[in-house]
């Protein structure tokens, strides 16, 4: 069942993703090679802590951690981890706010010092693809539609499109309908109404779209070590158009 927001709803919303976005602007200017994902973890937890805002996602069907941070090969669900990111690398930090039991969630992939033209490209073109699924998403129009101009604009450019993980709504929990997927036909699946507030996140890889779970029950990684970058924003649906609620 799709659950439409308020705008009081919607409004409570836009705050924890200010928050968010703020805590993704802190962490932008802490990736450089030798950092690592734990240290990045441990600032999350602590920022949070000083806006007045907790980590929704720790403890979520027991998950340890505040964020999830996923790199090269790591499609998403990545544990922090006390290896530092080496030069070239790239890691997606993943995270959901709750402020005031209002949530957030939002992904952003981030280059470790000079990447690869190659790495480079498959980041801009995942980030214009998120921002092309928005664009789509106005009253009207249908599920089917933001995934199908995702998967249309990035196969396009060379790259697959991951099925195993997709987006999805979100209010007063992290996971809610209409679920998102980042693929499929223009004109299916549910109509976008007002009020409706969803996360787009589409997970692009320079290989095979398939994926497969590391031995941790959490982590997935493309299946032919193929890189894997995602950008998520937490969107609401109004008259005016889509909304987007964790803007950086």
């Amino acid at each position: 069942m799709i659950t439409l927001k308020t705008e009081r709803e919607i409004a409570l919303m836009h705050e924890a993703g200010k928050v968010l976005a703020a805590c993704h602007r802190e962490i932008a200017k802490m990736i450089a090679p030798g950092v690592t994902t734990m240290e990045i973890e441990k600032f999350v937890e602590k920022f949070l802590k000083e806006h007045g805002a907790t980590p929704e996602q720790k403890g979520y069907q027991g998950y340890k951690y505040a964020t999830c941070a996923s790199i090269n090969d790591e499609v998403c669900h990545g544990f922090p981890r006390k290896k530092p990111l080496q030069e070239g690398d790239m890691v997606t930090i993943d995270m959901v706010v709750n402020l005031n039991g209002a949530l957030a969630d939002s992904a952003w992939t981030y280059a470790v010092g000079n990447v690869s033209d190659e790495t480079q490209r498959l980041m801009d073109v995942t980030k214009e693809a998120l921002y092309k699924g928005i664009a789509a998403s106005v009253i009207g129009n249908r599920v089917g539609d933001i995934g199908h101009v995702i998967q249309k604009y990035a196969e396009g450019e060379g790259y697959s499109v991951v099925r195993d993980f997709t987006g999805h709504g979100i209010g007063s929990s992290i996971h809610e309908d209409p679920y998102v997927p980042h693929y499929g036909l223009p004109g299916k699946g549910a109509r976008l109404k007002e009020g409706m507030v969803f996360t787009i996140e589409p997970m692009i890889n320079t290989g095979s779209y398939k994926s497969k779970m590391d031995k941790n029950g959490w982590t997935a990684r493309t299946i032919d070590g193929g890189w894997s970058a995602q950008y998520e924003h937490t969107i609401a649906i109004t008259k005016e158009g889509p909304i987007i609620l964790t803007a950086q």
